[in-house]
């Protein structure tokens, strides 16, 4: 299993809470850049001392798991060093609990769901998303929480093909675009 969360507008006491209550032994930060000016608790290198001071690794792969590699999330994921890192991911999941994170509260408005976790649970892995007040939720309903959003679906499509659909209309509206 992988977690994800988001570090939002937490105190850093409270992050790290709930990471150790969630039994979190590797945090993965996959933000492009690994700072915050409007909350400074969430840069690299103060947040590498909190999770270290609470026994937690902390790595950063947003080179390449970060959502703003430019181009679309299906070019991003195509990357080798994206597929890679993944492949990594999946590896030390087996023996780690491992938690990756981005900026954004809610899982379905970041791309540590819309591009990465969607391409985890392609390749079978279990996914959780840790939430701000403390509970958690499985990616395969937050997948149909996104399927649910999607109106005119077309009767002859399989479920693939439906969330295949949804995912890409996310992510056009989190870029800015249309849905």
């Amino acid at each position: 299993m992988i977690k994800t969360i988001g570090h939002s507008t937490h105190s850093i006491e409270r992050f790290v809470d709930l990471l150790k209550n969630s039994g979190v032994e590797l945090l993965v930060d996959v933000r492009s850049m690994p700072y915050s000016r409007r909350h400074p608790q969430f840069g690299r290198e103060k947040l590498v001392k909190s999770l270290e001071a609470a026994g937690i690794v902390y790595a950063w792969k947003g080179e390449a798991l970060g959502g703003k590699s430019g181009g679309s999330y299906i070019a991003a994921a195509a990357r080798p060093e994206f597929k890679d890192a993944l492949g990594r991911l999946i590896e030390r999941s087996a023996d780690t609990t491992v938690c990756l994170m981005c900026a954004e509260k809610e899982p379905l408005d970041c791309h540590r769901t819309v591009l990465v976790s969607r391409r985890l649970a392609e390749r079978g892995v279990t996914v959780e998303h840790l939430l701000a007040d403390g509970h958690t939720r499985p990616h395969h309903e937050v997948e149909e929480t996104l399927l649910a959003r999607k109106a005119g679906d077309d009767l002859f499509d399989d479920r693939t093909q439906l969330l295949a659909r949804a995912y890409d209309a996310r992510e056009r509206a989190m870029k800015g675009g249309s849905t």
